[in-house]
């Protein structure tokens, strides 16, 4: 056996039960979880005067709604995680690598290759894979194959303290396949990136491990197959024979890799620290040639048993803390991240709305008093003539007032139809001050001509009043939605710089021990 090989099985046996103390941990987040929901709750927004077909009212009715939504779906999706959680239960204090790659990129033969190296020193051995939600052990090592051969997840304990979870490919054939990785991530404490050296450091795959890696989970790449198939004579005959590739060769894949792989992780968003050198390996070669001491070196096996061995720390750290994580993940995933998605933009667009409406209130109070006062006014010259004979300007104003308040009415909510609006105040039709008509002795004088002008300015007057009211009661009720608008907004807001907060204490002590 190589010293590193030995070294790395020395050391997954001694990797026991982490220490750490999650307690106070995992009680902020449950509270952090239950001062957003009664925070938003107390922040409900007023949906009171405005008509239920009006934009802005459908735009709370669906807030409302998907509100509701996003809290069944989160409870749904807790619930899916459970096969997930009692998967690292069932696992607990073993170290939990996920083999990821795009199918045919060695996942299988690399698990199967590594589980024989366990078994020949003697480790225990166990394969197994998960059937409805149930672990199934199995004796029998994973299918290898050309074309996809994983049509589900399974995976191989190794001594006392690894496991290897092989995953469908996340650029599976089937749905389910991608469906049921996705699922199992969340068990993993480090991520080996599996990349083919016939088109080695694919960055795009790098996409689909973006949340993983966001979570802290440190990331190794291995490129496998790093062996070409050369001619020689034997015995006279031209046979091909598989060899590693150069040292060079290997070299520059790897070089090429990191960096192609630290400006991906850079554009997602990831701490570069996260990813560690590139190894490249061939299984094949190391089997065929007899897995000796020399073999396993040349089909670089002890570089790769030192990468594990060194990614032990960061993937331990990441297992001792993982219970807090998993919580901390359903946090911002299944509940703040739907809150930033879906209700920020519809809240941002509710406030436009109501913002629009505000702007719009002045030219539509002018709309209203317009409409009313060119309803009433024709109607006041037969008015003047009907009350001729009782030569009574009290019988006009009374007869006149009716009609206004009226047309006032049936404009105002014709005009501002978003709104419930209540019946307006009647305000008193009285000729102006000064006139000359306030008083004379309640007759109509011989000539009409000021008093209808008089008559028009008090209209208008009373008209202006009206409209002042309406347009005040409206204005309170779409400032009172904007401050209830702009204080969700910022509830999400503050419990988003909170929670990354507490992402920030769970994972300071470990982000300094990787610098």
């Amino acid at each position: 056996m190589s010293r590193e090989e030995q070294r790395f099985i020395d050391a997954i046996g001694r990797t026991g039960q982490g220490e750490a103390d999650l307690q106070p941990l995992l009680a902020a987040l449950r509270d952090w979880l239950a001062a957003l929901g009664q925070a938003l709750a107390q922040a409900a927004l007023p949906g009171g005067g405005l008509q239920s077909v009006c934009p802005m009212a459908r735009r709370i009715a669906a807030l409302q709604e998907d509100r509701i939504r996003q809290a069944r779906r989160r409870e749904e999706q807790w619930i899916a995680l459970a096969p997930a959680r009692a998967l690292a239960q069932r696992f607990e204090g073993k170290l939990m690598l996920l083999v990821f790659g795009k199918f045919n990129a060695g996942k299988s033969s690399l698990c199967n290759f590594l589980a024989q190296r366990f078994g020949q020193r003697h480790q225990t051995v166990q394969y197994f894979h998960l059937q409805g939600g149930l672990l199934v052990e199995s004796e029998v090592p994973f299918p290898e194959g050309a074309t996809e051969t994983t049509a589900r997840l399974q995976g191989v304990c190794l001594g006392q303290g690894l496991v290897l979870l092989d995953t469908p490919g996340l650029h599976s054939a089937t749905d389910e396949n991608a469906a049921l990785t996705q699922r199992f991530l969340d068990s993993a404490d480090a991520v080996l990136w599996l990349t083919s050296s016939t088109s080695p450091g694919q960055v795009q795959e790098l996409d689909e491990l973006a949340r993983e890696l966001r979570r802290g989970k440190p990331l190794l790449p291995v490129l496998t197959r790093s062996d070409v198939i050369d001619e020689d004579e034997v015995d006279g005959q031209i046979v091909k024979i598989l060899r590693n590739k150069s040292d060079a060769n290997r070299a520059d894949q790897e070089a090429d890799v990191r960096a192609r792989a630290a400006d991906k992780l850079q554009s997602l968003g990831v701490a570069v620290h996260q990813l560690k050198t590139p190894v490249s390996v061939s299984a094949h070669v190391a089997r065929t040639a007899g897995a000796d001491a020399q073999a396993m070196q040349g089909a670089g096996f002890e570089r790769l048993y030192a990468a594990l061995a060194e990614l032990l720390a960061p993937a331990l750290a990441y297992r001792d803390r993982k219970p807090a994580e998993v919580l901390l993940h359903h946090l911002q995933e299944d509940v703040l991240a739907p809150l930033q998605a879906q209700t920020l933009p519809a809240l941002q667009g509710l406030q436009q709305l109501v913002q629009d409406e505000l702007d719009a209130l002045p030219a539509r109070r002018a709309r209203i008093v317009q409409l009313a006062w060119r309803e009433v006014m024709p109607g006041l010259p037969a008015l003047l003539e009907q009350h001729a004979a009782s030569d009574e300007v009290d019988a006009v104003l009374a007869s006149l007032h009716a009609q206004l308040m009226h047309a006032f009415e049936r404009h105002a909510r014709a005009v501002l139809d978003s709104h419930v609006l209540p019946a307006p105040v009647p305000v008193a039709l009285a000729l102006p001050a000064g006139s000359g008509y306030e008083r004379v002795a309640g007759d109509l004088p011989p000539s009409y001509e000021k008093l209808y002008e008089a008559i028009g300015q008090s209209v208008l007057a009373v008209l202006e009043e009206l409209a002042d009211e309406v347009a005040s009661y409206c204005t309170a009720r779409m400032a009172a939605l904007s401050d209830a608008v702009s204080v969700q907004r910022a509830l999400i807001e503050e419990h988003a710089r909170r929670l990354a907060q507490l992402e920030e204490d769970l994972r300071q002590p470990q982000a300094m021990a990787a610098r």
